[in-house]
């Protein structure tokens, strides 16, 4: 092959890469580090009791699958829905072959059994970071979250969260 050639592709391959690499977010490690936990906290209760018995403002951990809705990711936030780890995904059922087994399409019981976990900093400020950047999670990983409830004026739970553990 032609010299020029090779070099040429070289080159391009070079400047294809450069390209890439200024479209990648990078979280550090440090900030990643304030959400995350190394260790799993104790004695968290399931997604269903913390709906249920959960009060405004109280520190709770909680434990849950990721999901509950085809895109479980709030844009622009550190933010996504946990289902009770009760309720069977669709990768659980054998023969179902739903191309987003995360979304709990056959569960009947999926609305008393989701939470919305919103990771806010120390002033209780949204962070606005993809929860999937952040904290390195994905759809279907069970995950413990500290924080407190949150109901608003209809009752809906979320937890404001601080931190999370995620089980492998």
């Amino acid at each position: 092959m032609n010299l020029r050639i090779v070099n040429g592709m070289f080159l391009g391959l070079l400047l294809i890469g450069f390209v890439f690499v200024g479209q990648l977010t990078y979280v550090s490690a440090t900030e990643a580090s304030n959400y995350v936990l190394k260790e799993e906290p104790q004695d968290a209760q399931d997604v269903k009791t913390v709906r249920q018995k959960g009060k405004n403002g109280e520190e709770v951990v909680v434990v849950g699958r990721i999901g509950g809705r085809a895109n479980p990711w709030i844009k622009g936030a550190a933010a996504f829905s946990i289902v009770d780890s009760s309720l069977k995904s669709c990768d659980q059922i054998p023969g179902d072959n739903c191309p987003t087994p995360w979304d709990y399409c056959c569960e009947s019981d999926l609305g008393k059994s989701t939470l919305l976990i919103t990771f806010v900093d120390d002033d209780g400020k949204i962070v606005k970071k993809d929860s999937r950047e952040l904290l390195a999670v994905k759809e279907l990983q069970t995950v413990v979250v500290t924080g407190k409830v949150k109901l608003d004026k209809a009752n809906n739970v979320s937890i404001l969260a601080s931190k999370v553990f995620v089980k492998k």
